[in-house]
């Protein structure tokens, strides 16, 4: 049967299918989204919660604790995490890949509601979630300056107005507004002033939620007429406060403005935030886990001019940081590199028939097929990333093979004097199957990646399906367009012309080549246990090469962005800390590779920062992200009492914790004594390491904290009770919020807190008075009413009278129950799953591996004998390259089991697959030694690199076989003059196809331009497997060929020595 006669006979039918498959790939291409890899983005959900003046202790017990409990319920979370700071709660749930995001959503909303009940009452707000992982490097961060306007007022336009409407962009999954915090009024309390007039600060919280009021007044309504009621019973500004009555002395009005400094400032003075060291409000934006960077990007950039139309003209609204620009460069370099890959195969065709006529069929099928491929891709909802262009570069080694094996077997006939019709029929009809079987079993190399779960198959199955799809277009091209263009192009035998010069020493060259092929195959078939041994040799350094390689997750990516974390001193105060971030921020700008620097502190955590660094260009730098953190490195070092530590930023991040290096290693205890006792020996075990580099933690356990120790019995005695002391100790240093101030487009704060003087010593603690009982104070004007409360004494010069009674009742001073001790208390709380835990974060130097890193923390875990209840493992991106790692040899297995049964059905035996398959070890020694020799780590781009050469380098083997069989049934000859006519014959097909799918991964090897780094080790795995294959399988093939044939006639000859026991059964 000849599948390609129906095709070669109708040769415009067969053109005007090949543009219509042209077209299609066309018309897809134009509508297919791009983006840097395939969606490989875990689910992931964060909660968060805040309750103002809690300590993480109690935010973590309180708060975090209950949540956990009723998230950790939800179905396929896979991870929980949960950092617990000053005031505020952030949990990340991560999922598994295969659940969807938003019935995720739906299930932490109500787990959410289930746990309201269990939180306390005094919580502002439910906690609220976002689909956004909070660990994930932001893609675009706009900042607001401004000459004119304060930073408080810049923070309103910020989170009111441009926040909103970026949420509304379709991809955005989150808005963090940083560098400063929302308009607020502020009352400074004076504490000597208040007690002169006998007000203490309760009084003063009271007063002000009691005027500030904003409460529904009703309605009038007369015959056809109706009137709504309303007064002014808002105050709006510091002016409208400082008038307000809180109290009264000695029978005169006690004001506000007498006992505080009010004044229109911001809600937390504890914030700050720099862009390229000028002051700045930042809009930091998240995408959704699975949305296309792209995508959203183009989409907030097209909002700009709208963005900054809404805010007043004296605000610039720039952006600073953006992830898209490597993205789309990458993307042009693998598209140049699939150009290059196309233009040198064709080459590579054309140096071995030398002819033009011949190069056009492969310069026509190569490009078919890959078109092809474009409409296959949009129909599976692909997109053009690093991989599927990666897989298209290399696939033009792939889907020439089929072209050249057809071309060339019909252009021997032709030279053979076969006119050019019968020829096409001729060559098509006898490589038919060998193509067919090149192709389906280079596809069966790439049925364990799609049956692959978690990141790795997930992040594989849109490359080995693009690939496959390229394969299978190629293989219909062959049967169909190439042995048409054949019986067409071709120049019959005697109608050529005068060949030149260079034609003429090509063929001698060849000519010598394929002699002196015979003459050392002659010698390799008559020495078999040699080239056998050879090939155990391989097979031995296969297994030794892959034990001793370093080995990595991903490939270090060069995104052109960095992010880094800055740890202070555990005591340091904030005005310290912002200082630390100017010198940071100064430094990095300053190196020659950075363009812009953005970084910011405060909220919840006071002693560390977040800055994010976009590089110049890569051709501008010089230098790879890696080698820019090295060189920083040196200079950041010399700062006291803090440290900055930096990262590239890469398209793939795996967990849900934020950390200050990209790989975590995480402790856990069934204590927390055993936890903090053993987090400081892993600490230090791994910071002595030679294989890691920037070693820190996330614990923070050594704040500095006033204890106040309170003898219980005498608060019961002095009549107070415990809600008392903690409200007396918020309303002075908890920057309170007292009152709410409603606008039409946002609701603001009245904070009231002692002024920033008093803050500045426990010694003041001595001073502070609660007040015991509530008394109504009356005069002729009217009367206030004053809750429990608290009075301070005087200073030194301060008269204030008798400080035991005021107008709020009995003063009892802080002392009389109590003292103060000096101790240390978490800065933060992080639990993993449901129980606390510690994770020390770390780099790689230069020239280590995370094989290496991974293989010295075990050991060095090992040798602290830490107990039991202590335990250690690897997080994020480290678990994954460990997960990873223990599928890779399962993975390989599965592929050459897949392989060899799709060759025993093709060819219906069990010896000549195996064969084949011995063609494998020599490409993955080449590959192996080819990583080696450049420095690259085995990453699982590698990996698929050498399950592509499984399917690649038995090409050769299955030419030889197939014609070695067809020559034993035509002329029943003897297997060894079979395979020595058929390598001999199957040579310049073979050198072709070795030569071309060699060309196809040069451009990836070679690696220029943006995201090389991703590309080139799938190109050295193939290039160095190819070379050295390509010099061993020549000669290892017909030898194993030999000795599997001989084996196949004893065994025969063995089962025929026992009579059929069903014989002669009727």
């Amino acid at each position: 049967m000849n599948l390609s006669r129906p095709f070669i006979e109708r040769p415009v039918a067969t053109t005007l299918l090949t543009l219509g498959v042209v077209l299609a790939g066309v018309a897809a291409f134009l509508h297919l989204p791009v983006a840097p890899l395939p969606q490989v983005d875990f689910p992931t959900i964060s909660v968060n919660a805040g309750l103002p003046g809690a300590s993480p202790e109690t935010m973590a017990a309180t708060v975090a604790a209950p949540l956990e409990r009723s998230l950790g319920r939800i179905a396929a979370v896979t991870e929980m995490t949960s950092a617990s700071t000053l005031a505020s709660t952030h949990i990340v749930l991560q999922f598994d890949l295969s659940r969807d995001i938003d019935g995720a959503a739906r299930d932490v909303q109500a787990a959410i509601n289930a746990a309201r009940a269990l939180l306390p009452t005094g919580l502002p707000s439910n906690p609220t979630y976002r689909k956004v992982n909070p660990a994930d490097a932001p893609i675009m961060i706009l900042g607001l300056t401004s000459q004119a306007l304060t930073r408080g007022q810049m923070y309103d336009w910020a989170s009111t107005v441009l926040a909103q409407k970026l949420l509304q962009v379709q991809g955005i999954g989150d808005v963090n507004v940083g560098g400063s915090s929302l308009p607020a009024v502020r009352v400074e309390l004076n504490l000597p002033a208040m007690n002169g007039y006998g007000i203490n600060p309760e009084a003063v919280r009271t007063a002000i939620a009691t005027t500030n009021a904003n409460r529904p007044k009703g309605a009038l309504e007369s015959g056809d007429k109706r009137w709504q009621i309303q007064d002014n019973d808002q105050a709006m500004s510091a002016s409208e406060y400082i008038p307000l009555i809180v109290g009264y002395h000695n029978g005169a009005a006690v004001r506000l403005g007498d006992i505080a400094q009010v004044s229109d400032s911001v809600q937390d003075l504890r914030n700050d935030g720099l862009a390229n060291g000028d002051p700045a409000v930042m809009l930091i934006l998240f995408r959704q886990p699975g949305a296309n960077i792209i995508d959203t990007v183009d989409r907030v950039r097209s909002l700009l001019p709208h963005l900054r139309a809404a805010i007043p003209a004296s605000i610039a609204l720039n952006v600073y940081m953006d992830r898209t620009p490597t993205i789309r460069a990458s993307l042009r370099d693998v598209e140049r590199a699939l150009v290059i890959s196309v233009a040198l195969v064709v080459l590579s065709v054309f140096m071995f028939l030398r002819s033009a006529r011949a190069a056009m069929v492969p310069l026509v099928a190569v490009p078919v097929s890959l078109i092809g491929t474009f409409a296959v891709m949009y129909l599976a909802g692909f997109s053009l990333d690093n991989l599927s262009l990666m897989a298209l570069t290399i696939a033009t080694g792939f889907v020439v093979d089929d072209a050249v094996v057809v071309l060339e077997n019909i252009s021997r006939h032709v030279e053979a004097g076969v006119p050019r019709l019968e020829a096409a029929l001729k060559g098509a009809r006898e490589v038919g199957f060998t193509v067919v079987s090149m192709s389906l079993s280079l596809i069966a190399v790439f049925i364990p990646i799609l049956l692959m779960g978690g990141v790795v198959g997930r992040l594989f199955r849109e490359f080995a399906i693009t690939l496959s799809a390229a394969i299978l277009v190629s293989l219909v091209v062959s049967l169909t367009t190439t042995p048409m263009m054949c019986s067409r192009l071709t120049q019959e035998h005697g109608r050529t012309g005068a060949h030149g010069r260079l034609h003429g020493l090509s063929e001698r060259a060849f000519d010598a080549a394929q002699d002196g092929y015979r003459r050392s195959l002659e010698w390799a078939l008559a020495h078999g246990p040699t080239v056998m041994l050879i090939l155990a040799v391989t097979v031995v350094l296969n297994l030794y090469l892959y034990i001793h390689v370093p080995k990595g997750f991903f490939p270090q990516q060069d995104t052109g962005l960095m992010m880094g974390q800055i740890q202070a001193d555990q005591s340091i105060s904030f005005q310290a800390m912002r200082e630390k971030l100017r010198y940071f921020v100064d430094v990095v700008l300053h190196d020659p590779a950075v363009a812009t620097v953005v970084g910011f502190t405060g909220g919840g955590r006071r002693n560390g920062a977040n800055m994010f660094i976009s590089l110049k260009p890569r051709a501008e730098r010089g230098l790879s992200a890696d080698q820019v953190i090295a060189r920083l490195r040196g200079k950041l070092g010399h700062e006291p009492g803090a440290n900055l530590y930096l990262q590239p930023v890469q398209d793939i991040r795996v967990g849900g914790r934020s950390a200050g290096a990209q790989y975590q290693y995480t402790l856990q205890a069934d204590t927390i004594t055993d936890l903090r006792a053993w987090e400081s020996r892993v600490r230090r075990m791994m910071s002595e390491l030679p294989q890691l580099a920037d070693v820190n933690t996330d614990a923070q356990d050594k704040g500095l904290q006033t204890s106040l120790v309170i003898d219980h019995d005498a608060v019961a005695r002095l009549g107070l009770n415990q809600s008392q002391i903690d409200a007396t100790l918020n309303d002075l240093f908890g920057q309170r919020q007292v009152s709410t101030i409603y606008h039409p487009l946002n609701q603001y704060h009245v904070v009231m807190e002692a002024a920033p003087e008093f803050w500045q010593s426990p010694e003041i603690l001595r001073s502070v008075y609660v007040t015991s009982t509530a008394a109504t104070s009356s005069t002729a004007q009217g009367s206030t009413a004053a809750a429990n409360g608290v009075a301070i004494a005087a200073t030194a010069g301060a008269s204030v009278g008798n400080p035991a009674m005021s107008s709020a009742g009995r003063r009892v001073p802080l002392s009389d129950f109590s003292h103060y001790e000096a101790t240390s208390t978490p800065l933060a709380v992080n639990h993993q799953g449901l129980s606390a835990a510690s994770t020390v974060s770390f780099n790689l130097p230069l020239g280590v591996s995370l094989s290496q890193a991974t293989a010295a923390i075990d050991a060095g875990f090992a040798r602290l004998g830490a107990p039991i209840t202590v335990r250690g493992s690897f997080r994020g991106t480290a678990k994954a390259f460990q997960d990873a790692l223990a599928n890779q040899r399962l993975l390989i297995l599965s592929a050459l089991v897949a392989v060899y049964l799709v060759l025993g059905i093709l060819y219906e035996s069990l010896v000549h697959p195996l064969t084949i398959l011995s063609t494998l070890p020599s490409a993955g020694v080449g590959a192996l030694l080819a990583l080696l020799a450049t420095g690259t780590d085995f990453s699982i781009i590698a990996l698929i690199g050498v399950i592509l050469l499984i399917g690649i380098v038995k090409k050769n083997a299955i030419m030889m076989i197939d014609f070695a069989l067809q020559i034993e049934r035509e002329r029943d000859c003897s297997s060894r003059e079979a395979i020595y006519e058929a390598c001999l014959l199957r040579l310049r097909p073979i050198l072709m196809t070795t030569m071309a799918a060699m060309f196809g991964a040069l451009p990836l090897a070679i690696g220029f331009g943006e995201g090389a780094e991703l590309r080139r080790p799938l190109g050295i795995a193939v290039l160095g497997g190819l070379l050295l294959s390509q010099v061993l399988t020549l000669y290892t093939t017909p030898v194993m060929y030999l000795y599997l044939d001989r084996f196949r006639l004893w065994a025969k000859s063995r089962l025929h020595r026992f009579p059929n026991p069903l014989e002669g059964v009727a």
